[in-house]
């Protein structure tokens, strides 16, 4: 075991499953500090949808954050599904695709993670790990699923949108808890966490300080719950509202678990 391993082990002395919100002081003398985990081939709304609420979040209110891009080398990632292996019906000249600038890689944000001498995280740990789904999620996860089973430990929280729940059920710290994914991808998801309860009529699940989010517009809806479990509800629905954006504040309403036949569970 490396000393991350032991330290994140050490760290599991609480009980993560039994976190209620908020998980963190919203105006607290260290920033929030959130972190984006990406992969080849990550779905685009994923990341960019909850980004969007926490940019205004950020911007709008006086609450300190900070946000970190991570990836498994330093190298930009790519939405490309082409390039991420995965052709899907795509024209054979089709290249379309966005990068993101990576801001640290895994291990170098692990070795930031760990706890110091007095029990208090260095500076640059992450306080919210969000974890997208996309194509990619179906290629070799070993790196990520690794990274979040070593990083799980010493957050305060996980957002998860779509497949990403996939990574975190391989990674185990979804075992014995309630958690939700995509339907369109429901047979295939819901295969790679056999210990998981999976829930298939939900927009997003609140279990422990883990939040899990159905398929990928489902990401801000479960982003807004998200904010105002932490933030509160008039903060959720004024972001909500300048943007534009009309809310789906029902967590168990999901027309797309009928749509795509995932069934009930």
């Amino acid at each position: 075991m490396t000393t991350s391993q032991a330290n994140c082990a050490n760290s599991t002395t609480t009980d993560l499953s039994a976190a209620k919100p908020p998980f963190f002081e919203i105006n607290g003398s260290k920033p929030v500090h959130y972190g984006v985990l990406l992969f080849h081939g990550f779905q685009a709304l994923d990341v960019f949808g909850p980004l969007d609420v926490f940019n205004s979040l950020a911007m709008l209110y006086h609450f300190p954050t900070k946000l970190t891009m991570l990836a498994k080398t330093t190298n930009a990632v790519e939405t490309s599904h082409q390039r991420a292996g995965i052709m899907m019906m795509s024209h054979p000249e089709t290249d379309f695709s966005q990068s993101v600038v990576v801001d640290r890689a895994f291990e170098e944000q692990l070795r930031l993670q760990e706890a110091g001498a007095d029990g208090e995280a260095q500076a640059g740990a992450i306080d919210v790990l969000i974890v997208p789904g996309g194509v990619g999620t179906r290629n070799d996860m070993s790196a990520e699923i690794a990274f979040v089973k070593r990083m799980y430990p010493s957050l305060k929280a996980v957002l998860s949108v779509c497949t990403g729940a996939t990574i975190l059920a391989r990674a185990g710290v979804l075992d014995g808890r309630r958690a939700t994914t995509n339907k369109r991808s429901y047979k295939w998801a819901t295969s790679t966490g056999p210990n998981v309860n999976w829930v298939a009529e939900a927009r997003w699940v609140v279990d422990g300080n883990i939040v899990t989010g159905s398929g990928i517009s489902a990401g801000i809806d479960a982003t807004y719950a998200f904010v105002s479990m932490n933030y509160g509800e008039d903060i959720a629905q004024e972001l909500a509202d300048t943007a534009e954006y009309v809310r789906w504040t029902d967590p168990d309403h999901d027309p797309f678990a009928k749509r795509w036949d995932a069934g009930k569970a």
